[in-house]
């Protein structure tokens, strides 16, 4: 009942200030314009981070989420998102204050801990944080990641007995939900740096959290995000061969090229949406199972996401000039 409630009480909010948002501020909103590395055509508000975290606040206010130091965390983070959205920051300033986030609950949530392992893990959790921000680039991707990754933590959470864990994931994937409706292309709404960095954040640092509290093994949330982080990761690789700057804006995530390939926002997020089912189902399957299941489990789902990134690789190498 309370994993219900608080699935509505965050769709309720964050349907709320979205409309008060876009009916009585429209003209004050931060907006996204687009440049020569966006895929969209006209300027879009940039404010469904803001409402998500609006109704995972009063979310946790109301006792229905636990209000722990994750979400105090990612509120943080998305103060500082925002007024990277209203006023560009610094690189630098974002990175060690994503950095900064990572390290604070990667101790509270794993100390003791020997400090290699720990120092991955933080490294992990920075990363996470700042792909979910480079995949939110196509209209749908990103909310639909959100619902389709933090309803599989829900579900995992709740099996496993870690209330604590279920009832933040789960108002995070009815905000997400909300979110989605005014996103699914043609999107009246972005999330802005406010969304994306905060859930990049979330994604990990529960992610963690599970893992800690034996919901589930520490390969669960990679194969549960593995859409998002198999993109962003083989991009970076592949544009740090060829030797860019990969801090820099760009049009070359394998969901840029379907996209620019003819497949269109929609479709392109259907096809991820997709692949997103599959992933959760795999990961909840395998969760339980023999160590030798699991990572066959793994193996399968990731040689799935390597074939089509390869199947786009070729498709976008035969494109018309």
């Amino acid at each position: 009942m309370n994993l219900l409630a608080a699935v509505a009480v965050s769709v309720v909010v964050c349907s709320a200030v979205l409309y008060l948002l876009l009916r009585f501020a429209a003209r004050r909103l931060p907006l996204d314009h687009p440049n020569a590395r966006s895929l969209h055509e006209r300027p879009v508000p940039r404010v469904g981070g803001v409402a998500i975290l609006a109704a995972l606040l009063l979310v946790a206010a109301t006792g229905l989420a636990p209000f722990n130091l994750a979400l105090i965390l990612a509120l943080a983070l998305g103060v500082i998102s925002f007024v990277d959205d209203l006023h560009r920051l610094p690189t630098g300033v974002r990175f060690v204050a994503h950095l900064a986030a990572a390290a604070v609950i990667g101790w509270y949530l794993l100390s003791p801990m020997d400090w290699l392992s720990l120092a991955l893990i933080v490294l992990g959790i920075a990363w996470i944080t700042n792909l979910y921000n480079f995949m939110d680039g196509s209209d749908g991707l990103a909310g639909g990641m959100a619902v389709a990754g933090f309803a599989t933590y829900a579900v995992a959470a709740t099996l496993a007995g870690d209330s604590a864990t279920a009832l933040t994931a789960a108002a995070i994937a009815g905000a997400a939900a909300s979110f989605l409706v005014v996103n699914f292309p043609p999107a009246r709404v972005f999330l802005g740096d406010a969304g994306s960095i905060p859930l990049g954040f979330l994604a990990a640092a529960l992610g963690v959290a599970g893992w800690r509290n034996d919901a589930w093994p520490l390969w669960f949330p990679l194969l549960v995000f593995a859409p998002f982080i198999g993109d962003a990761t083989i991009t970076l690789l592949k544009r740090l061969l060829r030797r860019e700057r990969v801090w820099q804006a760009h049009r070359e995530h394998y969901y840029q090229r379907m996209v620019r390939m003819g497949l269109g926002h929609r479709r392109t997020a259907l096809v991820a949406y997709v692949l997103m089912a599959l992933c959760a189902a795999a990961a909840l399957v395998g969760r339980t199972q023999a160590p030798a299941l699991q990572a066959a489990v793994f193996a399968a789902a990731t040689a799935v996401l390597g074939a089509i990134a390869v199947w786009v690789d070729v498709r976008w190498a035969r494109r018309p000039a």
